[in-house]
C-alpha cells in the first residue's frame, strides 16, 4: 500500500465521519423543526376551534332563549285557556 492509497483511505474515512455527523445533526434539526411546525399549527387549530365554538355558543344561546320564550308562552296560554296539551284528555272528558 503506498502513501497515496493510504491518504485516500484516510480522506474517505474522514469524509464518511463528517457525513455521518452532518446527517445526524440534520435529522435532529429536522425533528425539531417538525415539532415546532406541528406545535404552531396545532395551536392555530385549537385557537380556531375555540373561536368557532364561542361564536356558535353565542348564536345558539340567542336561539335557545327565543325558543324557551316561545315554548313558555305556548304552555302558559294553554294553561290559562284550559286547553290541555294532550288530545287524550279531551276524549276522557267527552265520554
Amino acid at each position: 500500500m503506498n502513501s497515496q492509497d493510504s491518504s485516500k483511505l484516510t480522506f474517505g474515512l474522514f469524509a464518511a465521519a463528517l457525513g455521518a455527523i452532518a446527517g445526524a445533526l440534520a435529522v435532529l434539526l429536522a425533528r425539531k423543526e417538525s415539532r415546532e411546525y406541528l406545535r404552531e399549527h396545532s395551536a392555530k387549530g385549537i385557537d380556531y376551534l375555540n373561536q368557532t365554538g364561542s361564536k356558535l355558543r353565542e348564536r345558539t344561546g340567542g336561539i335557545l332563549s327565543k325558543g324557551r320564550e316561545i315554548m313558555s308562552g305556548c304552555c302558559a296560554s294553554a294553561e290559562r285557556t284550559g286547553e290541555s296539551a294532550t288530545p287524550t284528555e279531551h276524549r276522557d272528558e267527552i265520554h
